[in-house]
């Protein structure tokens, strides 16, 4: 650095500083060796959640609501309730409220699956501006990536083939359904017998205590954010219903029931009421800027509550780095499909919870 005085050097060594050898090449060896051990946990324990879905899809879902309602069970007990009574009271009152949403759902859906070819019919026509680039588009990628020849015609199916594929994808799901209930109901009931058991397990006072505070930590905050979200999301659905009869849909209390219910996905329930809305828009108004009007009404008003008002309510203590959520979605979609997604957000406030009481945050004061 001969071009620099003596006082610019001193101040430009302040600023890059020349990188140090390191200590025992074996510092990287055994720095690799951890990561490669972290890797391949990780990819077991996908693989394992990947295969033992069936299992542990109901039994993890049965649980986080479980932990969710704990407070209730313990409420009725204040009050002289058996927790038996309180979970079969809890497990039926879900019951009820899946069914009565199916039943208001399945007349309306029912209605547009059989006006599909007439639905499909107008959307084209409505789309027709957008017709020329995607054909551009799909020529382009025929001319990238050529397609397979046309398959071989394939008889229709009949009764004696469509049956058993029927039966076979019926039976896992009722199996599944039914160990969820079962799992619900009797995990709400003993929950602190397990929770006695479990602190049994640990040998010395203070990890004893730390799992209590931990699991205690775990069920407020889960409670906590089940019962705002689900305060924010009737709210949601109001206002889309009454947005929904504002603009002149058919049956708008459907589409504020869907709202309220798909808002508890980040970002994926939301853009898919946002297709919802578009799509019937175009079936039922004349225009295509009309039918933009309320899917862009309903993103900005996901937007207010995902990043505005929620985190607002919430708090720090509850606010995830949308990055970890995204990234959750993805990876619980992936390996558990839609359940998996509503199950996103419980699992990382869990792993949170964890992680802030093994690994506490350091308090630490930056130079003013």
């Amino acid at each position: 650095m001969d071009f620099l005085s003596p006082g610019a050097e001193k101040r430009y060594s302040l600023v890059i500083r020349k990188p140090e050898p390191v200590a025992n090449v074996s510092d990287i060896w055994s720095g690799a060796a951890s990561l490669a051990v972290i890797g391949i946990f990780v990819l077991v324990l996908g693989a394992a959640l990947y295969v033992g879905r069936p299992l542990l899809l109901p039994v993890l879902a049965a649980m986080v609501i479980g932990t969710t309602l704990a407070p209730l069970i313990k409420h009725g007990e204040r009050f002289g309730v058996s927790p038996w009574i309180s979970a079969l009271v809890l497990t039926l009152s879900l019951i009820a409220a899946v069914g009565l949403v199916a039943t208001l759902i399945a007349g309306p859906v029912t209605e547009w699956i059989g006006r599909a070819p007439e639905i499909g019919g107008i959307i084209k026509q409505k789309l027709y501006v957008f017709e020329r680039p995607i054909s551009a588009l799909r020529e382009l990628y025929e001319t990238l990536m050529p397609s397979a020849p046309p398959p071989a015609a394939v008889e229709p199916p009949n009764l004696t083939t469509v049956a058993p594929a029927v039966v076979l994808f019926v039976t896992p799901a009722v199996a599944q359904i039914v160990l969820f209930l079962a799992t619900l109901l009797f995990f709400l009931a003993v929950q602190q017998d397990f929770r006695r058991y479990m602190v049994s397990l640990f040998a010395n006072r203070d990890a004893k205590l730390r799992f209590l505070r931990i699991a205690s930590d775990v069920e407020d905050n889960l409670a906590s954010y089940l019962a705002v979200v689900t305060v924010i999301n009737v709210a949601l659905g109001v206002i889309v219903a009454f947005g929904a009869w504002a603009f002149g849909f058919p049956n708008p209390l459907l589409f504020g029931l869907l709202a309220a219910i798909l808002n508890y996905l980040p970002y994926i329930g939301p853009a898919c009421m946002a297709v919802v809305l578009l799509a019937v828009g175009l079936v039922t108004f004349p225009t295509l800027g009309y039918s933009l009007l309320p899917p862009a009404a309903l993103i900005a008003l996901a937007t207010l509550e995902g990043h505005v008002i929620t985190p607002t309510i919430l708090g720090q203590r509850l606010t995830l780095n949308p990055l970890a959520v995204v990234l959750a979605l993805a990876f619980w979609t992936w390996i558990w499909g839609p359940m998996g997604a509503f199950l996103a957000v419980p699992i990382s406030i869990v792993a949170l919870v964890i992680y802030n009481h093994l690994f506490p945050p350091e308090e630490s004061k930056l130079p003013d």
